[in-house]
């Protein structure tokens, strides 16, 4: 993997991060146990390439102006309207470490369930983990087509890798299989 180049932000009035954003670079902080805060800057573009082959809490390695760095995004904001990512946390981590981090879940086999004459009612998009850095994956993969109408899925009914443990209610619903109900099927109240 490469290295995001990275460059230190000294903030020197109160609207320089916007002005950033204007020409095309992202504000945001690195932090961790072992240094202190630091604001950087980095290039939208090449930002927005890592994150969309990475994943939203990706383990990244950044040079920032000379000094490497292995860290885990821990938090994305993005613009309301457009959805450009407008600040991103950065937290360093040590080798070998274990780390807690929310993925994203992926879902499959719609499609399925509604040939069934299903609806899909989503209870949860993300799910929280603990696990080595390095085994991090994109996201959590769930095929509702399994799923019967009636049916749930629940954080204890997700496969994942061994090495990755929940940090939340196993009994906590990710997502429903209920009856599809047309306006069509509904009879009118006259």
């Amino acid at each position: 993997m490469e290295n995001l180049k990275l460059h230190k932000r000294q903030k020197r009035t109160s609207n320089e991060a916007k002005k950033g954003r204007r020409s095309g670079l992202i504000p945001g902080i690195l932090y961790g146990k072992n240094i202190n805060n630091m604001m950087f800057e980095i290039s939208e573009l090449e930002l927005n390439k890592e994150i969309s082959r990475s994943g939203e809490h990706a383990v990244l390695n950044i040079d920032l102006d000379g000094d490497n760095h292995r860290t885990i995004v821990k938090e994305l904001q993005r613009d309301p309207v457009h959805h450009k990512i407008v600040h991103i946390d950065l937290e360093e981590l040590a080798k070998n470490s274990t780390v807690q981090t929310e993925l994203p879940i992926a879902f499959t086999g719609e499609d399925m369930v509604m040939k069934k004459g299903g609806a899909v009612q989503k209870e949860k998009s993300n799910v929280k983990v603990e696990c080595k850095t390095e085994k991090i994956p994109r996201c959590i993969n769930v095929d509702l087509s399994k799923l019967e109408i009636g049916e749930t899925c629940r954080v204890m009914d997700l496969e994942v890798s061994e090495d990755i443990t929940f940090i939340e209610d196993l009994n906590s619903i990710i997502a429903t299989i209920t009856l599809n109900s047309k306006p069509s099927d509904i009879p009118d109240e006259d």
